[in-house]
């Protein structure tokens, strides 16, 4: 009876330290979130007066310190975001809002990605800033360039030549020799009227 009890004992024991564990890993545990590892939007507030709100089909839109694409883009406003309205360029394609995270507190979006409400109160002209210039400027190293200049030699023209002139060869008429100075005819004739003399001599010789 002794041995039997201590075992009872044991086994609740280990009984309530299973059902406390059971009891803690049933018990819902707080949740952390992941931090975002990006730049989040900057905020401008509740704007007052005049105001923009960035077009619901705009994803996001460039915030640029003057009325152009020359200035350089100092933060964005995501689809829905408002911000002051301080003033417009004088073509009216650029909004000068509140824009704290930049000096002076200023800044511009371009007006046809926004939706303007003046409250009553037209929005002032505000001269662009200056245009910012590059800080270096290129140059071109002229030892680069002389490499690709290439060198055409000038066009030489054709000189002409005289033809020599044309000589042109005579060809005698095959037959009998000639005799230096007396034509070929005379000598036939001559031959003829032998041929004739000799005949009537042997005709006389004969009677």
């Amino acid at each position: 009876m002794k041995t039997v009890f201590p075992r009872f004992l044991l086994c609740l024991l280990l009984s309530l330290f299973g059902l406390a564990l059971l009891a803690f890993s049933a018990a819902p545990q707080p949740a952390y979130a992941q931090q975002p590892t990006v730049a989040i939007a900057t905020v401008t507030g509740t704007p007052t007066g005049a105001y923009i709100i960035v077009n619901a089909d705009q994803d996001q839109i460039n915030v640029r310190t003057g009325p152009g694409t020359d200035y350089p883009a100092v933060g964005v406003l995501v689809a829905g975001e408002q911000a002051g309205a301080r003033g417009i360029s004088a073509a009216g394609l650029w909004i000068q809002i509140a824009y704290p995270s930049v000096e002076g507190g200023l800044a511009w979006v371009y007006a046809p990605l926004v939706t303007l409400f003046e409250q009553g109160n037209p929005l002032r002209i505000v001269e662009p800033p200056p245009t910012p210039t590059p800080r270096v400027t290129p140059t071109i190293d002229p030892t680069l360039a002389a490499q690709f200049v290439l060198e055409i030699p000038a066009t030489r023209l054709p000189t002409y030549t005289s033809a020599p002139p044309l000589e042109l060869l005579e060809f005698e008429e095959p037959g009998a020799p000639r005799a230096a100075g007396i034509p070929m005819g005379m000598i036939i004739t001559g031959i003829g009227l032998l041929g004739m003399l000799g005949a009537a001599v042997s005709y006389l010789r004969d009677r």
